[in-house]
């Protein structure tokens, strides 16, 4: 990989977490094809590395990896040192780093959860805190907040996870809100069930969420996404059928909105509790 100098900087970079699978990884490479440079962070050293040197190779920019959990407190603050370090400008943040955990929240593990919200909720936040000033003070910028459908609605047996993606998408509106006529936009990207890593990650089994028919590629849900950041777009909904299902929260009783999720959450096979 090529490391950054002051001619390198006269390309846009962004930055990604969660950069070596799944939509991270498809965006990272929508982001080389427009000729940005990169910052790619997620924990895997080796994929990072990999991804670095295939992204130079193919599209001549230059690329940054950086190896970091964001599940360990004080992540955030080491990129961002990293990043000042390089006198690197980050134009776009892209905040994708994310995972679930399934099961009955009684029953979870406790440690796993706690990461969860660390990466999904936290991790989240304190990026977009320590980027958003050099955005602000050069009036332009442009962050993505990776949420999901999953925020319109409760989801039980994956209480949590529910949970996290829900502030994600508040947390995304308030401040896109905030920061109208600054320069800089606030999207937040709201997938559906998506063929990913993350069914395996989170352990869902044979969730009738996860049926293969139901699953948008991540190359797909990435694109309308990126598509979605560039014209400043607040919220994107990848999908028509996502569309509309997040639509139905506001005409369904509560109490049965989160009996249906309950029932897609589980395996046909399922009996419950």
């Amino acid at each position: 990989m090529r490391t950054f100098n002051q001619d390198t900087q006269a390309h846009k970079t962004a930055l990604i977490t969660g950069a070596t699978g799944g939509i991270g990884y498809e965006t990272a490479k929508l982001f080389a094809r427009d000729k940005y440079n990169l910052v790619l962070v997620a924990r895997g050293e080796q994929r990072l590395k990999e991804l670095g040197d295939e992204l130079t190779k193919e599209y001549g920019i230059t690329v940054m990896a950086l190896a970091q959990d964001l599940a360990k407190l004080g992540a955030s603050e080491e990129i961002f040192s990293n990043v000042q370090q390089q006198s690197i400008t980050i134009d776009v943040l892209v905040n994708n780093a994310g995972f679930g955990s399934y099961g009955f929240f009684a029953e979870s593990d406790l440690t796993k959860e706690m990461d969860m919200i660390q990466v999904n909720i936290n991790a989240l936040t304190h990026l977009t805190k320590l980027f958003l000033p050099g955005m602000l003070q050069r009036k332009s910028g442009k962050i993505l907040n990776v949420a999901s459908t999953a925020a319109f609605f409760p989801g039980p047996i994956m209480a949590v996870y529910y949970a996290s993606k829900a502030y994600v998408l508040s947390f995304s509106e308030a401040i896109a809100n905030e920061l109208k006529g600054t320069g800089v936009t606030v999207t937040a990207l709201c997938p559906g069930p998506t063929r990913t890593g993350f069914q395996s990650n989170a352990a869902v089994g044979n969730a009738r969420l996860f049926e293969s028919s139901q699953l948008m590629s991540a190359e797909t849900v990435a694109k309308v996404g990126y598509k979605g950041l560039m014209r400043g777009k607040t919220v994107v909904i990848p999908g028509l059928t996502n569309q509309l299902m997040s639509l139905s929260p506001r005409f369904t009783p509560r109490n049965l909105t989160t009996s249906i999720v309950r029932y897609f959450q589980q395996s046909p096979k399922s009996q419950g509790h």
